[in-house]
């Protein structure tokens, strides 16, 4: 899977959106460390002023398990918001969608700043087997991969995109 291929096709989407609906109607707002890094290059690409970076790790459900590691990335890529989210259109955008889970955490620290007017979430893959109700309003592809497998991805010095396939941590 080409996760260059699939950040162009984001990328295209999002620029039908700000020719048809202007480029100040939305605001793009990514899921640490991989949506962030999406939502950075995303902000760069269209020549947006200012993007939103959004840690869950202390809304996460299994936080009890991840702990000290959910507290380090928090440390290293906090949230911050620079846009008022009241009443926003915000553009949530993460790079891999799969149970859901973590896009509900994202929405409890999003509401934690206001109250967004509309959310939308963008992905470059979605896995399916969701255990939450969450779809995805703009995807790059959807894959199918066994459940000991996750896609994880990786930025490279030129700011290039790669997905690897790992086994899941037990």
């Amino acid at each position: 899977m080409d996760a260059e291929l699939l950040y162009s096709k984001l990328l295209a989407d999002l620029q039908k959106r700000c020719s048809s609906s202007g480029i100040d109607s939305f605001e793009l707002a990514g899921l640490a460390m991989g949506g962030a890094w999406i939502a950075e290059r995303l902000a760069q690409d269209l020549g947006l002023a200012r993007y939103g970076v959004i840690n869950v790790a202390f809304h996460r459900d299994d936080y009890a398990e991840k702990g000290m590691t959910a507290a380090r990335t928090a440390k290293t890529m906090p949230t911050h918001l620079p846009f008022d989210v009241n009443g926003a259109k915000v553009i949530l955008i993460d790079d891999v969608l799969f149970t859901g889970r973590t896009v509900r955490a994202a929405l409890n620290e999003l509401f934690d700043f206001g109250r967004p007017d509309r959310v939308e979430l963008m992905v470059l893959a979605d896995r399916g087997k969701r255990e939450l109700p969450v779809s995805a309003d703009f995807v790059g592809q959807y894959v199918e991969l066994p459940d000991e497998k996750i896609l994880a991805l990786e930025r490279d010095s030129n700011n290039q995109f790669q997905f690897q396939l790992e086994d899941r941590e037990s």
